[in-house]
This record gives structure tokens, sequence and C-alpha cells, in this order.
């Protein structure tokens, strides 16, 4: 499916025109620009002829950025696209088949499942998906992107891990593994800046949890000469943050339509990021606080004061206490969220707000998460909970306070029935529930 952009010749001759057309019009009067003689209707007069054509030529080189962001004079943010303000209304997108695990690649997928979701997430009133990586074929993730636009009217953000889950493991101090990531980030950009459902690009995800080794740690022999371990956490942060901003850096130099995000978990050294993440534009952040996100937008506006995503929340749909599917209190957390995230936004009212919006954790459920490298535990989904976290107190009185089910995220359930190769989608009330709010927008 060709792309309905007009190419670059035809924007520059436009332009020409425009500017053969300013030329001629000053011609036909001396003491300023008249349309009467084009236009037959009464004169429109502008003694200062350069006031116009300048006007115009500075619109048209500058308001074709796409995607931007706006700060009003109560200090809000808002998403601006095409010239209209935009509230993300956004999920995850990882429909891992039944059987698939962690190296499914949804670029790889013959079955197209994006053409049978699309429809749905319409009805539902998404209006973007968030994908963690690209996949090996650019090719087909450019038409995955293309497909959810020009079908769906549903935009793309693009992220990548940035390195976090390469097997040789993830060192930011090392040269070499930066020129890697870096270029590998560079090249999708390259391949899919002009696609008209790009919304931004999104660095990273939860990286800064390997400064302290929460996940893929890495150090060097300089930093383990710092004499505290908070010491050590905050070079960490600064090494990695700098590269961060390397790369974003690298990316406006080739597309300045598309504002580029830093992926972070929670706040966690935040501070360090702000010194030296100049290039970065919005914060991607992941938030799971239960029903209410509590001071996070407050904070965020005292430490980072940037606009803010929500690029990961949600809540699972089973009860580990109880040992049964929660449907209705998956529900209403998500509910609790949302109005939160508008709440905190220009969008919803609150003209000091700095959400844009937000994207729920996920889309479908993905049955190989339990047991990762155990693969025929990937066709059941299993109800053993892998980790706890006290802000989902419904269940938290479950053994061993494991209460959070990672297989049970999905707004939709996945059954074992297949349509085209497809495992048919079975919506839950969080889906009915959103769709209300949604499309009452």
């Amino acid at each position: 499916m060709k792309s309905k952009r007009a190419p670059k010749f035809i924007e520059v001759g436009i332009l020409i025109a425009y500017l053969n057309f300013f030329l001629l019009s000053f011609n036909y009067s001396r003491r300023g620009l008249s349309f009467s003689s084009f236009t037959n209707k009464r004169a429109f007069t502008l003694k200062d002829k350069h006031f116009l054509s300048a006007g115009f030529i500075y619109n048209f080189l500058f308001s074709k950025k796409k995607v931007r962001i706006k700060r009003n004079q109560e200090g809000g943010y808002s998403l601006i696209v095409k010239g209209k303000p935009f509230f993300i209304q956004g999920i995850i997108y990882n429909p891992t088949p039944i059987g698939e695990g962690y190296d499914y690649d949804l670029s790889l997928d013959k079955t197209n499942p994006w053409l049978y979701d699309g429809k749905l997430m319409k009805e539902m009133g998404i209006n973007c998906v968030r994908i963690y990586t690209v996949g090996v074929n650019l090719k087909a993730t450019k038409r995955f992107i293309r497909d959810l636009y020009e079908n769906f009217g549903i935009y793309t953000i693009v992220g990548d891990w940035l390195g976090l889950w390469e097997r040789s493991g993830s060192n930011y101090a090392d040269k070499e593994f930066r020129r890697k990531i870096k270029e590998r980030m560079l090249k999708i950009v390259k391949e899919l800046k002009d696609e008209e459902g790009i919304l931004m690009w999104v660095l990273g995800n939860e990286n800064n949890y390997t400064f302290s080794g929460k996940i893929s740690f890495w150090t060097t022999d300089k930093i383990e000469k710092l004499p505290t371990p908070y010491d050590k956490i905050k070079k960490r942060a600064r090494i990695y943050y700098s590269f961060v901003d390397e790369v974003a850096r690298e990316i406006k130099k080739i597309d300045r339509n598309h504002p580029v995000a830093l992926g972070n978990g929670e706040l966690t050294n935040l501070d360090i990021a702000k010194q030296v993440c100049k290039n970065i534009d919005i914060l991607a952040i992941i938030s799971y606080r239960g029903k209410t996100f509590g001071n996070l937008f407050e904070n965020i506006r005292y430490i980072f004061d940037k606009p803010v995503l929500i690029s990961e929340y949600g809540c699972d749909s089973y009860d580990a206490e109880r040992n049964k599917e929660a449907q209705d209190i998956q529900a209403e957390y998500l509910i609790s969220q949302w109005k939160e995230i508008l709440g905190n936004s220009p969008y919803g009212g609150n003209k000091k707000g700095n959400c844009l919006g937000g994207t729920i954790f996920e889309w479908s459920d993905e049955w190989w998460k339990h047991n990762e490298g155990y693969t025929p535990d990937w066709s059941k989904h299993n109800t053993e909970a892998g980790w706890s976290n006290g802000s989902y107190y419904f269940d938290i009185r479950a053994k061993d306070n494991l209460n959070m089910n990672e297989e049970w995220f999905g707004i939709v359930s996945l059954s074992k029935e297949k349509i085209k190769g497809i495992n048919r989608r079975i919506p839950k009330k969080a889906f009915y529930a959103l769709k209300k709010l949604f499309t009452s927008n």
C-alpha cells in the first residue's frame, strides 16, 4: 500500500507557486497587496508587503512539524498533532499468540493480527498503540504502522529497548555497545520517520533499574572504585542518561517532526536525567501504584518538568488470593487510573496539567510470562503470581504476598479457537468500561 504523502518536489513546487503569486500581486499595487484582481471581491490591502509573504513562508516551512508539544500560560502541556490537540488513549501492543513466547516478533507474524485487533481498538476508542521494539523486519513494521493508521486512524509510538535485553549484556559504559545501539536506533528512525502513523519515539523502558542491579546489572572497574553504593548508582545513571541524550540529539538531526521520549521506571534517578537529557521532549514513565498515581504528576513537575506519558499502567484480571478471575476489579482499577490521567491534563480541564495521556499494559493476555524459559508452559494460562505489589491490595494476602499475575494484564482474553490463524479475542469487562470513557471524550 503506497503512502498518501505528497512527494517533496510537489511541496516545493507549491511553495514556489505561492511565492510567484505574492510577487505578482505586489506588482499590481505599489501601496500594498491586493487580491481583488484575482478574486473579484473586495480588495484586501496590507501596507507591509513583507508581513503576509513572510508569515506564509514561515507557516509553510515550520507548521509542517506533524507532532509537537505546546505549553500554555499556566504551565500545562498538550500534544498537538497536525495542528489539533491530541490526547493519547493508548494501549501497549505485543499480541503474542498462545504457544509462543519471549521471542515472538510482530514483524514476522504473517497473520497480520493488527488488522483483526485494529477493528476492536477503533470500536473501543483507542487512538494509539505503543510497541516496545520494531522487530527484525523493518519493512513489515512499516506496513503495520501504515495499516493501523490508514485503516483505523490509530497512531504508533515506536520504542526501542536500547539494548536492555541483549544476550551479551547491556553495558552503557562500553563504547562499542553504545555505537551499535545508537546505529540501530537511527536506522529505525530513518526507515520509519516519514510514515503518517508515527506519533513519537521512546528510548528505553525501565533501563534505570539496571543501575542498582534490579535487572540486567552492569558496571566498570572505575565505577566499582567509588566509595558508596549511592555513588555507584549515580555514576551509572549519568553514563546511561548521557547516552540517551546523545541518541535523542542524533534523532533530531534526521527527524524534526516527532518528539523523543525518555522511557523510565517510576521517578528513580530522574534528578540525574534532568541534568543531562537536554534533547528529551517527553517523559514516558512506567507506574504501577494501584488505583491512584498519588503525587506522581506533581513530583514530576518539580523533578523533571517535562510533559508526561504514562507509558505503562494497568491491573491484572486475576485474584491470586481467591484463585479466580477478577475482571470487575481490573475494570475498577483501570477506570480510576484513567480518570487521574485525564484529570492531570489540560485536555481534561486542568490547565496546569502535565500529562499527555497513557498507554495501558496491555492489549491481550500473554500466556508465556510465568515460565519464560519453559516452552511447554507457553500453551497454558498460568494462574500463579510472579511478584508482589501492595498497591494492588485486593489480593495482597495471597501466599507469600505474591499477587501480580503477569499473564493476565490484557484487556482482551485469548481463546485457543483460531480465526484465520489468529487466536480469537474475547474482550474483558475493562474493554467495555474503557470504551465508555474513551468514546465519550
